[in-house]
């Protein structure tokens, strides 16, 4: 059984960039992956200075909004980077918060698919031909936890 997800309200909304999981990294408090995510965009370019203004957003779609602003100047290597960023935010996110590596875990090998229809990347887009690279991604953090887990037992 494929396990769809997207808002985090639903079934399995912690596997949302959304969801309330705050993480640290780079030695910053970051309220969601999506506040982390968005804010990696602007290292190092003209724009750096929100940075902080993404970190202290409201919410994860305040955050979204500021740093999917085509104004505002990425990274030029972004599109190189954005795969390690993200997998950078996940892996810390259900090493953090046990609760819900509990519910990745419990997946067991089963399908995950980011049910967004406007996202052809990290989703699977209106017609489900998206590449579902944070889907992807979560598959590729519960394998890793598993595997580091086998270790430790």
């Amino acid at each position: 059984m494929t396990i769809y997800f997207y808002k985090v309200d639903e079934p399995y909304g912690c596997f949302s960039n959304f969801s309330p999981h705050p993480i640290q990294l780079q030695g910053l408090s970051w309220a969601t992956v999506e506040h982390y995510y968005q804010a990696q965009k602007f290292v190092g370019t003209k724009d750096e200075k929100l940075i902080s203004v993404i970190r202290d957003a409201q919410t994860p779609m305040a955050a979204a909004t500021i740093g999917r602003d085509p104004t505002h100047t990425l990274c030029p290597d972004w599109e190189q980077r954005k795969l390690q960023v993200m997998w950078h935010g996940l892996l810390k996110k259900f090493l953090t918060h046990t609760d819900i590596q509990t519910i990745l875990l419990n997946t067991g090998e089963e399908l995950i698919v980011e049910n967004s229809d406007r996202d052809y990347f990290w989703g699977c887009g209106q017609d489900k031909t998206g590449e579902n690279q944070l889907g992807k991604m979560l598959m590729k953090v519960r394998q890793e936890i598993r595997q580091a887990l086998t270790i430790l037992n």
